[in-house]
């Protein structure tokens, strides 16, 4: 679509608040995290794709109501200056925001629950508890069929967490701190939001974001998780050959 659009005179522009241009978003990372991430490229560089096949990968996202707090790309024709059309307008109170959880694996998405509240332990707790627990049933696993992947949040990694992935019988994965290039459901979480972007008009409400993510999440389906998940060989090379620092994912 660029290349033909480009045939018209048109380029793509990150669509500025103000005139500040944006850069790419990206944890910080200090030698500590450089020197995780490969030594965990190192480890997973000869998993081939039926090791992947069995990681459920999970997270947390913020989703707003009005907009992201991400780039934005428009169409902009060589020569436009600045105008109304190729800036965004900020909002001092955001229009309001929801916290999701969600999973996906080989299967396809698992079951998404909206964090009520302040997520603590017990909350993660819960989670794991309901939509983990009702994911694997929903696609016909157990414990002992896959390795759960997680970050390390304080939350995720507490004593009693822990203590629950112990005795249900869990196994999961260390995982490099500040290394979302390595994580596929960071692809997922743009995906879904895509699908909310696509809306003609904002949700006028927080209950009517929820439907909506409800809605999407939905419809997000196997192949686009699979496509992911066959992603990583090339993640895990491209981190190796990064000696541990930045990617293109």
């Amino acid at each position: 679509m660029r290349r033909h659009l480009k045939k018209y005179g048109m380029k793509a522009i990150v669509k500025r608040k103000r005139l500040l241009l944006l850069k790419r978003k990206h944890p910080l990372l200090l030698k500590c995290h450089i020197r995780a991430q490969l030594d965990f490229a190192l480890a997973h560089q000869d998993w081939t794709l039926e090791d992947w096949k069995r990681v459920i990968w999970s997270d947390e996202t913020k989703i707003n109501r009005l907009g992201s707090d991400g780039r934005k790309w428009v169409w902009k024709k060589t020569g436009e200056g600045l105008t109304s059309r190729l800036v965004e307008g900020t909002m001092k109170y955001g229009g309001g925001s929801l916290m999701l959880w969600g999973c996906f694996g080989w299967e396809g998405p698992g079951y998404a629950m909206k964090i009520e509240g302040k997520m603590d332990t017990n909350l993660y707790v819960s989670i794991l508890e309901d939509a983990l627990q009702d994911s694997l049933e929903y696609w016909d696993q157990t414990p002992d069929d896959i390795v759960f992947q997680q970050d390390n949040n304080p939350k995720h990694t507490s004593k009693k967490a822990k203590t629950w992935f112990k005795e249900h019988g869990f196994e999961f994965m260390e995982w490099p701190a500040q290394s979302p290039d390595l994580n596929p459901i960071e692809h997922l979480w743009g995906i879904l939001k895509c699908k909310l972007a696509s809306h003609k008009e904002p949700p006028a409400s927080i209950d009517e974001l929820w439907k909506r993510v409800e809605a999407e999440w939905e419809k997000i389906s196997a192949k686009e998780c699979r496509d992911l998940i066959e992603s990583m060989p090339r993640r895990v090379a491209a981190v190796v050959k990064a000696k541990g620092g930045y990617t293109k994912y």
